[in-house]
């Protein structure tokens, strides 16, 4: 009875361990209704979705709105129309958070890219110009602001 004992007590030593490691990696996630969030797109072979495959598939998908929290970990998204095929709830664990400004994500429709994978930078306006003065010379410089750029980008 005693080794049954101390095999228990090393048992319950042991998981204690193992769940302060796991603790400590564990992350609790909450969104509110309204918020932006990512959603995962799971690498599964034989499986193409969104329209990628491969090593460079990306790992999450453009920015969605949570319409509703249905449980503590599920939560209902907005989906386009193209999309109509996918469940619109998630798990907390599909989903990664949108950080930083809305405004700064560009819609790829609206950026017009070629065969090469490039594309197009047009000026929209001068921003502000500076002279830099040296020993022997003046450099003048100026800053532009391009069309698919905001106004904190523009570069000199």
């Amino acid at each position: 009875m005693e080794e049954v004992k101390t095999i228990t007590e090393w048992l319950k030593t042991d998981k204690s361990c193992q769940k302060s490691y796991s603790d400590v990696r564990r992350r609790y996630l909450e969104f509110k209704e309204d918020d932006w969030v990512f959603l995962m797109v799971s690498p599964i072979n034989g499986i193409i979705r969104f329209g990628k495959k491969g090593k460079l598939s990306p790992r999450y998908v453009r920015p969605y709105r949570i319409i509703k929290r249905i449980s503590l970990v599920a939560y209902r998204h907005e989906l386009p129309l193209e999309m109509s095929l996918v469940h619109l709830v998630f798990h907390v664990s599909m989903l990664k958070k949108v950080v930083g400004y809305l405004s700064l994500i560009f819609p790829l429709e609206t950026i017009e890219v070629n065969e090469e994978l490039t594309y197009e930078e047009i000026l929209v306006f001068i921003h502000d110009r500076q002279v830099r003065k040296l020993r022997n010379k003046d450099i003048s410089s100026v800053k532009l602001l391009w069309q698919n750029q905001q106004v904190e980008e523009a570069t000199w």
